[in-house]
């Protein structure tokens, strides 16, 4: 067994135990980080007897349809807005972007040379033609100009000739040195497009290349969806900002963590607040949020400082989903707070907490922002994993070839594999064999950096 395969079977002989004793509602530990009592489990029907898999009495929600529930958060309706070039990186269009003019808007010469009219040789002119000059000189049969890649073409040329094709004389007079067909190396008006033709779809994400194509197109601003705001709330009274642990305090690994990687996600983070296991200061700061989506840290289990669940309660927010069938993470949930108002509740625990924001934040945020998914894909194992028996489970990986390797260090408390990993694989309930083909799920920077860049 590799030392992978080692980690591995610690964390399933913990997990499996986990799933066994809540199975008769002890208070045990679990990935949200809590001591505290477990949710209950509902009791067999009567009649079943004892001996039924505990798996039909799981309770929390199957990992593929939370994913599916959080991508289905409505979008406000009216939230286009213009934004100028320069901001609208990562955004999705929400118009139609039509070309404003022709492109190119002239004749222009595709690479440095000569333009000439008519047949050759021909008498060179001493002033060439660069780009960004007015209209050039107009040229008659037998005449060739210099010019520049970018230039305008000369009314009535035939072709440009490239530097490297073309040769002088003492007389300046050129030679063609290879046939010379009729318009190469011009960029005609309009080849590209014509004004009013459409270039791209509303929903279509703003890349760098759609910005050079809009500004060529003639744009300053286009119309977009906004980033859906966020705001962090990092609940524990063991957690330390700085500093060494001590004294039964540890260092908050979801305070840096989650905000960048909400941004990658497409959020705009506009605050982060430490409210240690203050149910109040929860409360009032659930009540006062005007950020589409609220992203709790730990609490969301069952412990006597666990207040997530009795506070959603108090504020009528409706359930969406309340515990996952994955592993790490299932405890997290999601909740409606208002119509356009959700919150994602993280386990404590930090690869817990990536679990978390790949199963609920990251469809709802992809939602909101108006994107569309991302298309699926699987690869074999390079080694086999094993898996907990009922649930989903998610472990980081590295991307070697056509493979995936599994990482060491993959339980629910731990960051020292997702912070080496390009993904995590989806290994189904019971694990997977070597060489079988899992569901991959990219991490944002792992995908050359596309939504990291943007934000």
């Amino acid at each position: 067994m590799t030392a992978s395969g080692q980690y591995e079977e610690v964390d399933f002989d913990v997990e499996e135990a986990l799933a066994l004793v809540k199975e008769g509602g002890a208070p045990v530990a679990d990935d949200s980080g809590s001591t505290g009592p477990s949710r209950p489990v509902p009791a067999p029907a009567p009649g079943t007897g004892s001996g039924k898999d505990p798996a039909e009495h799981h309770t929390a929600t199957p990992w593929q349809r939370a994913r599916a529930l959080a991508g289905r958060a409505p979008r406000r309706p009216d939230t286009s807005v213009s934004v100028t070039l320069d901001a609208a990186l990562g955004l999705v269009l929400a118009a139609p972007l039509a070309a404003l003019s022709d492109l190119p808007s002239f004749d222009t010469s595709a690479m440095d040379g000569w333009a000439v009219a008519g047949p050759g040789p021909w008498d060179v002119r001493a002033e060439g033609v660069l780009a960004g000059q007015n209209e050039p000189q107009r040229l008659t049969d037998g005449e060739a100009v210099r010019i520049a890649t970018g230039a305008r073409i000369p009314q009535d040329a035939s072709a440009v000739i490239r530097s490297e094709h073309g040769r002088t004389d003492e007389k300046e007079r050129l030679y063609a040195t290879r046939d010379v067909v009729h318009g190469q190396d011009i960029r005609p008006r309009g080849q590209e497009c014509r004004s009013g033709d459409p270039l791209l779809p509303p929903g279509t994400l703003v890349t760098p290349a759609v910005l050079g194509l809009a500004a060529a197109a003639g744009y300053d601003t286009v119309a977009a969806l906004p980033r859906p705001r966020a705001e962090v709330l990092v609940l524990g009274d063991e957690l330390l900002t700085e500093g060494l642990p001590h004294d039964g305090l540890i260092r908050d690994a979801l305070g840096p963590m989650l905000p960048p990687w909400l941004r990658a996600l497409g959020a705009e983070v506009i605050a982060v607040r430490r409210l240690g296991d203050d149910a109040e200061a929860l409360r009032k700061a659930l009540k006062n949020s005007d950020a589409d989506l609220i992203v709790t840290t730990g609490g969301t289990a069952a412990g006597p400082v666990d207040h997530v669940h009795p506070i959603l309660r108090g504020l009528g927010a409706e359930l969406l989903v309340d515990g996952v069938e994955v592993r790490p993470g299932h405890p997290m949930l999601l909740a409606r707070l208002k119509e356009n108002q959700h919150l994602v509740g993280l386990p404590g625990n930090p690869l817990a907490a990536v679990s978390g924001l790949l199963t609920l934040a990251e469809p709802l945020l992809r939602t909101l922002a108006g994107r569309g998914a991302p298309e699926s894909y699987t690869l074999p194992l390079q080694d086999r994993v094993h898996g907990h028996p009922y649930d989903t489970r998610l472990i980081p990986v590295v991307l070697r070839g056509d493979r995936a390797v599994p990482l060491h260090y993959n339980g629910p408390a731990m960051l020292r594999g997702i912070a080496v990993a390009d993904a995590l694989a989806v290994v189904p309930p019971g694990g997977a064999r070597a060489g079988q083909e899992l569901e991959i799920l990219d991490l944002p920077w792992a995908m050359a950096g596309i939504e990291v860049c943007f934000t």
